[in-house]
Protein backbone atom coordinates (compact mmCIF):
# COMPACT_ATOMS: atom_id res chain seq x y z
CA UNK A 1 0.00 0.00 0.00
CA UNK A 2 1.15 3.96 -0.34
CA UNK A 3 1.29 6.28 2.06
CA UNK A 4 -1.39 8.08 0.29
CA UNK A 5 -4.12 5.43 0.97
CA UNK A 6 -2.60 5.27 4.90
CA UNK A 7 -2.63 8.92 5.28
CA UNK A 8 -6.52 8.61 4.16
CA UNK A 9 -7.55 5.82 5.43
CA UNK A 10 -6.32 6.73 8.91
CA UNK A 11 -7.05 10.27 8.99
CA UNK A 12 -3.37 11.26 9.44
CA UNK A 13 -1.11 13.85 9.00
CA UNK A 14 1.98 13.70 7.87
CA UNK A 15 4.64 15.33 9.55
CA UNK A 16 7.44 14.78 7.20
CA UNK A 17 7.56 12.71 4.13
CA UNK A 18 10.50 10.62 2.61
CA UNK A 19 12.06 11.38 -0.51
CA UNK A 20 10.26 8.43 -2.01
CA UNK A 21 6.63 9.14 0.21
CA UNK A 22 5.09 9.44 -3.15
CA UNK A 23 5.73 5.77 -5.00
CA UNK A 24 7.37 4.06 -1.22
CA UNK A 25 5.26 0.52 -1.10
CA UNK A 26 4.47 -0.71 2.23
CA UNK A 27 3.80 -4.27 2.24
CA UNK A 28 3.89 -5.23 6.08
CA UNK A 29 3.54 -3.37 9.46
CA UNK A 30 5.09 -3.68 13.56
CA UNK A 31 3.08 -2.56 16.14
CA UNK A 32 5.13 -1.63 19.34
CA UNK A 33 5.68 0.40 21.85
CA UNK A 34 9.19 -1.72 23.00
CA UNK A 35 12.33 -0.66 21.00
CA UNK A 36 14.02 -3.59 22.00
CA UNK A 37 11.01 -6.25 20.59
CA UNK A 38 11.29 -3.97 17.01
CA UNK A 39 15.30 -4.68 17.19
CA UNK A 40 15.03 -8.17 16.63
CA UNK A 41 13.24 -8.23 13.43
CA UNK A 42 14.23 -9.65 10.43
CA UNK A 43 12.02 -7.64 8.03
CA UNK A 44 12.45 -4.45 6.18
CA UNK A 45 10.70 -1.56 4.27
CA UNK A 46 7.65 -2.31 6.80
CA UNK A 47 5.81 0.79 9.04
CA UNK A 48 6.44 0.83 12.41
CA UNK A 49 3.59 1.67 14.35
CA UNK A 50 3.60 2.82 17.93
CA UNK A 51 2.41 5.85 20.24
CA UNK A 52 6.37 6.52 21.38
CA UNK A 53 6.91 10.08 20.68
CA UNK A 54 10.25 10.15 20.74
CA UNK A 55 13.66 10.15 18.74
CA UNK A 56 13.99 6.63 19.86
CA UNK A 57 11.35 4.81 17.51
CA UNK A 58 12.80 6.95 14.66
CA UNK A 59 16.06 5.82 15.41
CA UNK A 60 14.79 2.00 15.91
CA UNK A 61 13.33 2.43 12.40
CA UNK A 62 16.98 3.20 10.85
CA UNK A 63 18.40 0.69 12.08
CA UNK A 64 15.65 -1.95 11.23
CA UNK A 65 15.19 -0.36 7.71
CA UNK A 66 11.71 0.49 8.83
CA UNK A 67 10.09 2.80 5.73
CA UNK A 68 8.96 5.36 8.47
CA UNK A 69 6.66 5.46 11.93
CA UNK A 70 3.52 5.84 12.40
CA UNK A 71 2.70 7.60 15.76
CA UNK A 72 -0.80 6.18 16.76
CA UNK A 73 -3.59 7.74 19.80
CA UNK A 74 -3.52 11.85 18.60
CA UNK A 75 0.13 11.72 19.53
CA UNK A 76 2.20 14.33 18.71
CA UNK A 77 6.06 14.35 17.49
CA UNK A 78 8.64 15.77 19.80
CA UNK A 79 10.62 18.30 18.24
CA UNK A 80 13.45 16.09 18.08
CA UNK A 81 12.01 13.16 16.83
CA UNK A 82 10.86 15.27 13.50
CA UNK A 83 14.38 16.93 13.35
CA UNK A 84 15.68 12.96 13.09
CA UNK A 85 12.73 11.84 11.13
CA UNK A 86 14.18 15.22 8.77
CA UNK A 87 17.74 13.93 8.99
CA UNK A 88 17.73 10.25 8.38
CA UNK A 89 14.36 11.02 6.24
CA UNK A 90 11.93 8.94 7.66
CA UNK A 91 8.55 9.57 7.04
CA UNK A 92 6.80 10.47 10.05
CA UNK A 93 2.87 10.14 10.21
CA UNK A 94 0.25 10.32 13.40
CA UNK A 95 -2.88 9.61 13.59
CA UNK A 96 -5.61 9.87 16.27
CA UNK A 97 -6.44 6.25 16.21
CA UNK A 98 -6.02 3.76 18.67
CA UNK A 99 -2.87 0.91 17.71
CA UNK A 100 -5.55 -1.98 17.57
CA UNK A 101 -7.78 0.39 15.45
CA UNK A 102 -5.09 1.36 13.02
CA UNK A 103 -3.32 -2.11 13.15
CA UNK A 104 -6.87 -3.54 11.44
CA UNK A 105 -7.14 -1.11 8.67
CA UNK A 106 -4.49 -1.22 7.85
CA UNK A 107 -4.57 -5.37 7.71
CA UNK A 108 -7.80 -4.87 5.55
CA UNK A 109 -5.85 -2.58 3.10
CA UNK A 110 -3.13 -5.39 2.92
CA UNK A 111 -5.51 -8.01 2.64
CA UNK A 112 -7.18 -6.51 -0.01
CA UNK A 113 -4.14 -5.49 -1.97
CA UNK A 114 -2.84 -9.23 -1.48
CA UNK A 115 0.06 -9.09 0.95
CA UNK A 116 -1.45 -11.37 3.12
CA UNK A 117 -2.67 -14.74 2.80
Amino acid sequence: MRYDRIVQALTATVHYSCHTFEEAEVTNFVASDLMSDVLVLDDEEFLLITSLSTEQSIRTADIVGARGVLLVNNKKPQPGMLALATELNKTLLATPERMFRTCAILGCILREEGHLD
